[in-house]
């Protein structure tokens, strides 16, 4: 309801009006409820993602069901991270377990089944302890953590956390099925699992899903039928591009005797079959016509690239990601579509990844290095673009830089700015020759006088210049 106000210096009021936000026009039969047909329309509940033969089959057989369903996960653990706040010798040991033990691969399968089937989990392998008590990081021995091993939603049964935090209202308890076949029976406290859920369902839907969210093929399910359909369609169509006809004379009286007739009628469809190739001839009877009909494929290129267009915006995965082609069009790169979709991917990896890994990180610590994380401790997604070797090139004249001026400066050890250098390998190439033991020497130098005055740097030092200067050498580790 509406109530208008009429002049403010009368005092006058209009009666209560009853408004409407959409157009109608019922004469005309326009706009929503106006008895035509797209008032007949409506969105129903489809629950693919509780078919679980549904999904499977769909991503066993169609592969543009595999690429929406693998693509993001792999972006998202595709680069790594970049750890700060840790030693550059731990940092190293950290970056060797994750991949001794294949754990970006198991970050990537749960993402991949918790985007499948709506949601997953991925337990963390500890030696020596019970899977159904909480975890205590603080309890973990060096070596004791052995690795990740993913769950499905259908491979586990869940009870729900009470307790306020970031897990309440999920499972405090994981039962493992008899038929997942790995770990049955097992009972599994919630903090011994990284979860991942599939695509964000409201309460009451999360409440019929068991707690979990929603395949994220359900709803561009609809999409993938078309889109497969299409091509499918069009596929077919090619047997029958160039149709050849037969006009045969009293052919229906031919086939109701059947007999002779009929076969010799067959036998002369073998013969013109056999004699009739690109450079052969087709032989009929006089009174018999022989015609070709071609069909045209004028307009399905358009209509093919509508579907993939819209199927691309369902996934949220650029079509030169999902399809694997070059953009079309006047100077198309496809740059711009790519750095939005990286964005996306940035934006994912912070809500879906950064407190996973945390956990992950902090029981990793335990194990491999001995001791929790400091406070210090950080880490940041790298970066998916592929950086130049010219980027590359400038990032490490101007690290060597910043490094070469704190040790001139008193401000670091010469053995601090090299293990800096060794940890900027991944970034630039470069520095990760150096050794352990040349390290060592270099600790065992005495600190130089602080010189509160900053060197004089040349505009552009070589990068050979700069490292001689840090390591007191003339030869140069690349």
């Amino acid at each position: 309801m509406s109530r208008k106000k009429g002049n403010p210096g009368r005092g006058q009021q209009t009666p209560p009006v009853r408004t409407s936000d959409s157009f109608a026009n019922f004469q005309a039969r326009l706009g929503w409820g106006a008895d035509n047909l797209s008032s007949a329309s409506q969105y129903t509940l489809t629950y693919q993602s509780r078919n679980r033969i549904w999904l499977e089959a769909a991503y066993r057989g169609s592969w543009i069901v595999a690429k929406a369903v693998d693509a993001i996960p792999e972006d998202m653990t595709r680069a790594g991270i970049e750890i700060s706040g840790l030693d550059p010798a731990d940092t190293a040991t950290i970056d060797q377990e994750f991949h001794r033990l294949a754990l970006w691969d198991a970050l990537c399968d749960n993402g991949k089944w918790a985007r499948l089937y709506g949601g997953s989990v991925a337990v963390m392998l500890i030696e020596g302890q019970d899977f159904s008590t909480p975890l205590r990081v603080e309890t973990l021995g060096k070596g004791q953590f052995k690795g990740l091993l993913v769950l499905d939603r259908w491979m586990i049964a869940p009870e729900v956390v009470k307790e306020f935090g970031p897990d309440l209202g999920k499972p405090v308890f994981y039962d493992v099925l008899p038929a997942a076949g790995i770990l049955p029976g097992t009972r599994i406290h919630y903090s011994r699992v990284l979860r991942m859920d599939g695509a964000d369902l409201p309460f009451n839907q999360r409440i019929a899903e068991n707690g979990w969210g929603l395949s994220v093929l359900e709803p561009m399910w609809d999409r993938l039928v078309a889109f497969d359909s299409a091509t499918v369609g069009v596929g077919q169509l090619v047997y029958k591009a160039h149709l050849r006809v037969v006009s045969v004379e009293k052919l229906r009286e031919i086939v109701a005797m059947g007999g002779p007739a009929m076969a010799g009628l067959q036998k002369q469809i073998e013969f013109i079959r056999a004699a009739q190739t690109n450079e052969g001839m087709t032989v009929l009877d006089a009174s018999d016509k022989f015609d070709t009909h071609q069909y045209s494929f004028s307009g399905i290129s358009d209509v093919l690239l509508q579907f993939a267009q819209q199927l691309s915006g369902a996934t949220g995965i650029p079509m030169v990601r999902l399809y694997g082609q070059a953009p079309a069009g006047l100077n198309a790169t496809g740059e711009g579509d790519m750095k939005q979709y990286h964005e996306n991917i940035k934006q994912q990896q912070e809500r879906r990844l950064r407190n996973i890994l945390y956990r992950l990180l902090s029981v990793m610590s335990m194990s491999s290095l001995g001791h929790p994380l400091p406070d210090g401790f950080l880490f940041e997604f790298r970066s998916l673009q592929d950086m130049s070797e010219t980027e590359k090139a400038d990032i490490a004249v101007k690290k060597t830089q910043a490094v070469v001026e704190a040790v001139d400066a008193g401000l670091s050890s010469r053995a601090n700015g090299m293990m800096d250098l060794k940890a900027s390998a991944p970034v630039t190439g470069l520095f990760g020759n150096i050794t352990d033991e040349e390290i060592r020497e270099a600790e065992d130098e005495p600190p130089p006088e602080p010189d509160l005055a900053m060197p004089e740097v040349p505009a552009s030092p070589t990068r050979d210049s700069l490292f001689r200067r840090l390591l007191g050498r003339s030869h140069v580790h690349d």
